[in-house]
């Protein structure tokens, strides 16, 4: 099976975290991906977002090798990277350059400032990025610290899928007649736009500015996680009033007091009470009174329990890759699903073949790799 997206060329520069997430969104899904390594540069074999593309070794500062890679940018249909701004056109790779040789190109730029701004220059990481947006603030308890929510919303919501969506966004314009163009994809505007819907509520007057006091961010006693009496956690979200009754119902919650479900102030004092009535069972036996009803009910499963459970298993959502359980690619297509992920390759694993494709002989090869420009 070929995927979707089967006969794109992208070229990667090597990098970590968010472009690799790009890189592997379009593997997943039948694009060619070809990885240009660095020596020394960051590998982890067990890596999903390595999975599923050729690696070939570069030294791209020696003129030699910076050609072999501009050749190869030339036979592509997009080109990612994650420098700082300025990076590749001082390496000689940047988008004019690029471009002026293929005009067709889709010059993709993974960034955590973006491309210009004061901050444009500044080091960053994803926690900082997310700071900047808002999201960062909206992410904890009541009256406590903010909480990262790991490198979720920045490194990969609002930057590695953010840039792989701009990559197919312009390549599709590419093939209804649309020039080559660069994609500024930075974290900072993907977090914002992903809490586009709490700009909305709070400019609506729906959502409080201090967290941990909102209807979806743990304030409310119908939408949040709880302890079990085992030390494990389970999830509710009964927000709909039908939903809502229903766990009424099963927890035999009788007392008027719950009528008060939008009631916010009533809120502090009823997620006490069912915190309190959670802790009598384990999570098991909350899962076999409530899982699969409409009560909007899911156990808090750890990395080792998620592959494991019945409706994961089912759907696939994940699968052994090398040796190594990894989230499946996703979105599902019927006509044309992703092929199975092939396991990362070491760094240069592929190096000889796709020289090789560009048209280099063995002899021109193995040169190369005696004067330690192929790796």
């Amino acid at each position: 099976m070929a995927g979707v997206l089967a006969g794109l060329r992208i070229v990667e520069i090597g990098g970590i975290g968010p472009g690799p997430f790009a890189g592997m969104m379009l593997a997943d899904h039948g694009a060619e991906v070809i990885t240009i390594q660095r020596k020394g540069g960051f590998f982890v074999q067990e890596d999903a977002s390595s999975r599923s593309r050729r690696s070939i070794l570069l030294d791209i500062k020696h003129p030699d090798g910076l050609a072999l890679a501009r050749r190869l940018c030339a036979s592509a249909d997009g080109v990612i990277e994650g420098f700082r701004p300025g990076v590749m056109e001082r390496l000689g790779l940047g988008p004019d350059e690029l471009l002026q040789e293929n005009p067709s190109l889709v010059y993709g730029r993974m960034t955590g400032w973006g491309q210009f701004g004061p901050l444009s220059q500044a080091a960053g990481h994803d926690i900082n990025y997310i700071a900047l947006t808002g999201v960062l603030h909206a992410v904890g308890e009541r009256g406590r610290d903010p909480i990262p929510p790991v490198n979720f919303a920045g490194d990969f919501g609002g930057g590695g899928m953010l840039l792989a969506f701009g990559m197919v966004a312009a390549l599709l314009g590419v093939q209804r007649g649309l020039p080559g163009q660069v994609v500024d994809a930075a974290m900072t505007d993907g977090s914002a736009l992903l809490a586009a819907m709490c700009y909305g509520q709070f400019a609506a007057g729906m959502y409080r500015n201090e967290r941990g006091t909102n209807w979806c961010d743990g304030g409310a006693h119908y939408y949040s996680s709880y302890r079990c009496s085992d030390g494990r956690w389970i999830s509710i979200a009964s927000w709909e009033p039908q939903f809502y009754a229903l766990l009424r119902e099963h927890l035999d919650l009788a007392d008027p007091a719950f009528d008060a479900q939008q009631d916010e102030a009533a809120w502090p004092v009823l997620k006490e009470r069912l915190a309190a009535i959670f802790l009598t069972r384990t999570r098991d036996e909350w899962c076999e009174l409530l899982e699969g009803t409409d009560t909007c009910f899911a156990p808090v499963l750890s990395l080792t329990e998620a592959p494991h459970h019945p409706h994961n298993v089912a759907r696939g959502t994940f699968l052994e890759v090398g040796g190594v359980i990894q989230p499946a690619p996703a979105p599902r297509f019927s006509a044309t699903p992703a092929p199975e992920p092939r396991a990362a390759t070491p760094p240069g694993g592929d190096g000889a073949g796709v020289l090789r494709d560009l048209g280099l002989g063995q002899a021109e090869i193995t040169a190369l790799q005696a004067r330690g420009i192929l790796g």
